[in-house]
This record gives structure tokens, sequence and C-alpha cells, in this order.
């Protein structure tokens, strides 16, 4: 039997269900085998998002808005897939072992076939010179029932796996450090800036290597060498089993969450007590949900309190308390943490809308600048790489130079709270507006005082110039995404971080949908009078500065708001 100083103090187990050793399991030797997992898989996700409407059109000969209208469903799962995931690691199998299981969905389409997912791919890709063969089986030559048939059925296995595990592999990673030891919890931070770090190197690899190998030496090679960084992820994720901390699953939060709304409505009419530790929790160590431990009890949200009011009757039966009449501390706690991280989330949302600008309105405004360095030309699409570079660069000065800064001004072992990181990031988000909108406002200005301001023509104005604002959207990153992701995992209830991380990287597709929205307003608001919209077909013509402008505007307005909220938050108590 293990010393209980040996032993971890947040209910971690090992692999064989014994308490987790401090010694011997999790912390950095376990994580970054997580972190390579998370590497290989993203670069296999990002290598097939970033070429697959090429492959859609060049390939199987789809029209644009065909290939576009198939590209979205696919994306809509991978973004929606994490939820699923989240659910059920945090509900029932846990997060081994629910990653594990979507990890296998992204390699394996179906038990009786055995076959691999991405190898539906390069299926797809041999069907393709198959087709072309006429000594084949006119089964093969039709391209509806061959290719489409096989690349659809693996692209969604692809976008159910891959979404379903990413919540828990990184929530996984972060669990290898232990929340009651001040020095594991330190270096938990530095989890999230490496994992996030390795992302964007994986992004960087699929977004040149990999799509390089596709385009130039053919599809077979780029999906086969996608389908050995599926392996290797598996693989290096399986190798650390016996090195892991396992946290037990908490069963259904939805659940739990009905039972604190219908506790508390069904006591509407009952007083508070004024000593709260008359309110009801579990005696002991032990917590009313697994795989968490006790919650203190905070103010605020008092009529949530009300599903906690331990009434005579219950006191009585008090070992036998039905949890759908009596709701404890802990569990009530768990519900008001998650109203009070809406509004955090909420303002994340029009960050993520910002970014969307780089894939958008940013590559828009380099099609119209020109692109040239001596003979060599930028594909406007291109410069978003100094977005990723950015963050390559960032991620190791924050770690290392930073965050050593900070802590001598704020006695923080981080540096800074993961709610001031936030809001450092969405500063920068606002200056890459203001950034984009002189760019653009200087580049009208210059095409006004050569007379051509009426011409389909690219501005003499060197792309470099969008430089900062991509350095700008890339220091964002650093700082509110990653933030982002440690306050989403610290913050919430134990036996629900997969869910709460699946839930703030849900704010990528909100942002998605909100960026469509206002740019289906612009032009309702701004074509009025004659006037041209903001942002016509011809933008020389237009007034796209106008736009950076106004989401700066946004920004701003949505970065008050996060520090109105940010600073009446109230930090979880953990016993």
């Amino acid at each position: 039997m293990q010393n209980t100083l040996e032993c971890t103090g947040d209910g971690s187990v090992c692999i064989r269900g014994h308490p987790a050793s401090k010694k011997h399991t999790g912390k950095w030797k376990a994580s970054t085998l997580t972190i390579v997992c998370s590497f290989c898989l993203y670069l296999v996700i990002s290598s097939i998002s970033k070429n697959l409407v090429s492959y859609l059109t060049k390939v199987l000969h789809e029209t644009n808005v065909a290939a576009a209208r198939n590209v979205s469903p696919w994306q809509g799962t991978t973004f929606l897939a994490p939820l699923v995931g989240a659910f059920v690691a945090d509900s029932y199998l846990g997060k081994y072992w629910t990653a594990l299981i979507f990890v296998t969905i992204f390699i394996i389409v179906s038990a009786k076939s055995n076959s691999l997912t991405v190898t539906l791919l390069v299926l797809s890709a041999v069907s393709l010179s198959i087709s072309t063969n006429p000594q084949v089986w006119p089964a093969w030559t039709d391209t509806v029932s061959s290719q489409h048939t096989i690349l659809f059925f693996g692209l969604f296995m692809v976008a159910i796996g891959y979404g379903g595990q990413n919540p828990c592999v990184t929530s996984f990673g972060a669990d290898q450090f232990d929340d009651t030891d001040e020095e594991e919890r330190t270096k938990k931070s530095s989890f999230f800036n490496w994992h996030h770090f390795t992302l964007n190197a994986g992004a960087l690899i699929s977004g040149t290597i990999i799509v390089w190998i596709q385009d130039h030496e053919g599809w077979l090679w780029g999906f086969s060498i996608a389908a050995l960084f599926v392996a290797l992820g598996l693989g290096s994720f399986v190798l650390g089993s016996s090195l892991y901390r396992f946290q037990k699953p908490g069963g259904s939060p939805f659940v739990r969450m009905c039972q604190v709304i219908v506790v508390a409505t069904l006591n509407f009419d009952k007083d508070l007590p004024c000593d709260c530790s008359l309110l009801y929790e579990i005696q002991g160590q032990g917590s009313a949900i697994e795989g968490s431990r006790k919650l203190e009890h905070t103010t605020g949200l008092e009529f949530f309190d009300k599903a906690a009011i331990v009434t005579s009757t219950d006191c009585e039966s008090v070992g036998l308390l039905n949890t759908w009449k009596v709701c404890a501390v802990t569990q009530v706690e768990e519900f008001k943490i998650l109203i009070r991280m809406l509004p955090i989330w909420a303002t994340m949302v029009l960050f993520t809308t910002v970014l969307v600008q780089m894939f958008s309105t940013f590559i828009e405004q380099g099609m119209v600048m020109d692109k040239h360095i001596g003979s060599f030309e930028i594909p406007a699409a291109s410069f978003q790489s100094v977005d990723v570079i950015t963050v390559l660069a960032l991620v190791p000065v924050y770690e290392r130079i930073l965050v050593p800064v900070f802590r001598k001004f704020t006695g923080m072992a981080n540096g800074i709270t993961p709610l001031q990181r936030m809001g450092v990031g969405l500063f920068f988000s606002t200056l890459s507006m203001v950034s984009a909108a002189m760019v653009e406002s200087n580049r009208l200005q210059i095409l006004q005082d050569k007379g051509l301001v009426d011409q389909n023509v690219a501005a003499p104005m060197s792309i470099l110039w969008q430089g900062p604002q991509y350095f700008l959207i890339g220091a964002g990153e650093v700082f509110s995404l990653i933030g982002s992701n440690e306050f989403f995992y610290e913050e919430s209830p134990e036996a629900m971080r997969s869910i709460c991380l699946a839930f703030s990287n849900a704010n990528i597709s909100v942002g998605n949908y909100l960026s469509s929205f206002i740019f289906s307003l612009v032009p309702v608001f701004t074509a009025r009078g004659g006037s041209p919209v903001w942002i016509p077909d011809n933008l020389n013509e237009g007034h796209l500065d106008r736009f950076f402008w106004m989401m700066a505007g946004l920004s701003f307005l949505n970065l008050l708001t996060f520090v109105f909220y940010a600073m009446r938050y109230k930090c979880k108590k953990a016993s």
C-alpha cells in the first residue's frame, strides 16, 4: 500500500485503479506523449482541410459551389464531434479510453472491413488512376459510386475521430499535473503553451511540405503520409499508458445541472439559512461528484443555493438523500461555475471573428497590393504563414522571458492569471484591426493620388505592409487562445474539464458564423444613396478600411466587456 504522501492529491489513479504515484506517473514524461499525439493528428487534419477544396475541384472535378457546399458540413462535423467526445469522456468512459476509441475511429472505418479511414482517402486517389485505365471493370469508372462514396465516408469518419479525441487528449495531458501541488500546477500552464506551439508547428508543416507533396508528387503520397502520422499519434498515446494519471468520470453533467435547476425551483419559496455551512454537503473527504474534489460555497447566484437546503424530513434520512430533492453544495457550485464562465466565453467569440479575417478580408486586401519582392511573387494566401511563425516564435519568448518578468511584478508562479492573459490577447486583436484599417486607408489614398480608384488594379503598395496585422493576430493567439484553454480547464469543475475545453473551442465555430452574419449585414447598411458597398468586387471602389475600423471598434467594446466581467469573476475554490 502506497504512502499517501507519495500519491497525488487530486484523486487521480494509475491504469490499475490504484492511487497514482507522484514520482512514477504523470508530469512531463506523460504529458509529452499526449502532445506528440495531438501534433500528429492535427498535422493530418490540417493537411486535409487546407487542400480539400483543391482535391474536390481538381481531382473529382466538382464545381466551386459544390466543393464549398461539401466542405462546410465536414468542417461543421469536426467542430461538433468534440462536444460528443467530451461528454462521453467526462460522463462515462474517462478521457483516456474515449480518446483511444475516437483515435481508433480516426483509423478504422468499420469493424466489418477493418479498413483504415485515411486509407479510404488513399483508395480514392487510387481509384482515380484506375478509372482512367480502359482495361478495368466498369464499376471502377463510376466516379460517384467509387470515389465520392469512399472519399466522403472516410472524410466524415476522420472528422468524427479527430473531433471526438481533441478535447479528451488535451485535457488528459493537463491532468498529468497535480492541482494540489504548486510546482506541478505551474508546469500545467507551460503544458498549454507547448501544446499550442506544436499544433502550429503541425499547421506549418502541413501547409507547406504536405500540401506541396500532394500537389507535386500526387495525392496518393500525401494521404499515405497522413495515414503514417495517424498511426504514429496513436502509438505515442498508447505508449504512455503505464505512466498516465487517470481521473474517474463523474457521470452525466447534464443530469446534475437539471437536478440543481429542478430542486432550486421547487424550493424557490424557502429561505436560505444565514449560515452557509447549514447547506447540504456530503461528510468526509469524499465528493458528491465522482472524480471531483469538493467545491467551497461562494456568494452570488443565491437562487441556485436553494437546491442545497436541507429540511427536517431530509435530515431523518441523511444517508439516502435523493439528488432530485437535495443537491450537495459541490453540485450547486459546479452549476454556478458554468454560469459565471458564460460571459467570458461570449467575449472570446468576437476574438475568433477577428481571427477569421485572416482567411477572408486580409487575403482580399493582399490580392490588390503589390505582391512582388524583387522577381519573386508572394501569394496573398501564403502571407498567413506570418501568423503561424509569430506563434512559433512568441510561445518560447512568453515561456522563457515574459513569464519570469511578469513573476517579478505579480509574485505569481505563472506570471499573470489566465484572465489577464486573455485580456492582453484581446487588446492585440484590436490593434490588428487598427493596423489593417490604416494599411487599407493608405492603399486607397495611393490609388486616389494616382487616379486609379476606378480601375481594378493592384495598388503600388507592398504586401509586406500587411505584416504587422498578421503579427498582432499571432500575438493575440499566444495570449488569448492559450489563455482561454488554460482558463476553461482550470476553472471548470474537475468532472467536466473535457466538456468545458470543447465548449471553449466551440467559439471558433460560432465566430465563423458571426463573421458570416456581419458580412451579410455590411452590404445592407452600406449600399445607400447610390454609394458602393464597403466590400465590392473591386475593392478599389469600396471602403474595406471602414469595415476594419468597425471591427476595431467592436473589438474595443468587446475588450471593455471582457474586463467588466473578468474583474467580477469569482474563481472556484476547491478543497
